[in-house]
């Protein structure tokens, strides 16, 4: 489970912020908490709220960096930058994230990156047994070209580590090398709806959500489930795989889904997702990327989670991830919101709130918030401007 991420000189983040999923013994909560496997008492839901452009989007960006450049950053060209974008006031200053998380096991690991958008500048990975001890350690060497590394159990060769590119991690060469330790460690499940450039459109997701769930015969059934208890209006969802001819003659297959629309006299229509309402299409997606680590286990991070959606239908979106019935893997959800009907369901120890003040963006968990008590009615406080995180109009 993701126990904590910090970051900073990451876009409009210019100091260290801290993020924490773990809680304090004593803290109350309403649901959405697990034990980990290492003993840990932690959140599987956490809100982000802030007014626009406070920096909500960028708060959950690190998480979702971290998450391709571990597994993915390999298979980037040579030449390419590394896509990380520092505050403006210190452009020359490298991004650094630092991540905790603990595996099945029991075991807890942390990563830490420090990242310029032309290389990595320091890279390491830690182990903790009675306390963290380093598997790697990968520092870029006085000359600014090459790297010194140190490795304790990691199981690479030393001549193909020191070939890895400035661009790319560690981690993720080794993992083409099959290295067990950095197989072990990429092996984190993580979906979002966000990439470096903000939040995705609705256009292409959707056939890729729709591919998603035709070849996925575990989660196909949930989706389809939920959708037609929503009152969308919906009787059931079909997807197929259509091939279309090409203008030059030839074929290609699409993924598409169709939603079944049923009259009361027992008569069946199918509407294609692309023509079905802003609301029904944005629950599609929202699922794709939810039933994946629902079922196996991992870390969703959400923007805008009540996009196009009613406001009742975020607590039974949100109540997923804290039945173990819906969330036996104890998978967890990091959102961003403006619906502060949400605030009455989470406890402030589940809460962040974004605010930007002279261009830098500053967070802080509810429970940080002096005077705050438990028994407040967190949604009235928030509302009425108390807590900050509101625009001021």
């Amino acid at each position: 489970m993701l126990l904590s991420i910090s970051f900073c000189n990451f876009q409009s983040f210019k100091n260290e912020i801290a993020l924490k999923l773990t809680l304090n013994k004593n803290s109350p909560v309403r649901g959405w908490q697990r034990l980990s496997p290492s003993g840990e008492r932690v959140t599987t839901a956490l809100g982000v709220f802030g007014a626009n452009a406070a920096g909500k989007t960028a708060f959950l960006k690190p998480l979702a960096f971290l998450s391709w450049f571990i597994s993915q950053s390999f298979s980037s060209e040579p030449s390419a930058k590394i896509p990380v974008t520092p505050h403006f006031s210190t452009p020359l200053n490298p991004t650094r994230i630092e991540i905790e998380a603990d595996d099945r096991e029991g075991v807890v690991w942390r990563y830490v990156l420090e990242v310029t958008r032309e290389r990595v500048i320091h890279e390491a990975l830690y182990k903790k047994q009675s306390r963290f001890k380093y598997v790697f350690v990968r520092d870029l060497a006085d000359d600014g070209v090459s790297y010194e590394i140190k490795q304790q159990g990691f199981g690479f060769t030393p001549n193909e580590a020191r070939k890895v590119r400035p661009n790319a991690s560690l981690i993720s060469t080794a993992v083409q090398y099959g290295v067990e330790s950095a197989v072990h460690v990429a092996d984190f499940f993580f979906a979002t709806n966000i990439n470096i450039h903000g939040r995705v459109s609705l256009g292409g997701a959707l056939s890729v959500a729709s591919e998603l769930f035709g070849k996925n015969d575990a989660i196909r059934p949930a989706m389809i489930s939920l959708l037609t208890s929503w009152d969308l209006g919906l009787s059931d969802v079909a997807i197929e795989e259509l091939e279309y001819k090409k203008s030059d003659g030839s074929t290609q297959k699409i993924w598409t889904s169709f939603g079944k629309h049923q009259t009361k006299e027992g008569l069946t229509h199918h509407l294609p997702m692309e023509q079905e309402s802003s609301g029904t299409q944005s629950a599609f997606f929202l699922l794709s990327r939810l039933l994946l680590v629902l079922h196996y286990g991992g870390v969703a991070a959400i923007d805008e989670m009540e996009s196009d959606l009613h406001p009742n239908l975020l607590e039974p979106i949100l109540e997923l991830f804290d039945k173990e019935s819906t969330n036996p893997h104890a998978a967890q959800i990091l959102f961003t919101c403006h619906s502060s009907k949400v605030l009455d369901l989470l406890q402030k120890s589940q809460v962040y709130f974004i605010e930007k003040n002279d261009c830098e963006s500053e967070a802080f968990r509810g429970d940080e918030i002096e005077g705050l008590r438990s028994d407040d009615n967190l949604r009235a406080k928030y509302e009425s401007g108390a807590l900050g995180a509101v625009p001021k109009v």
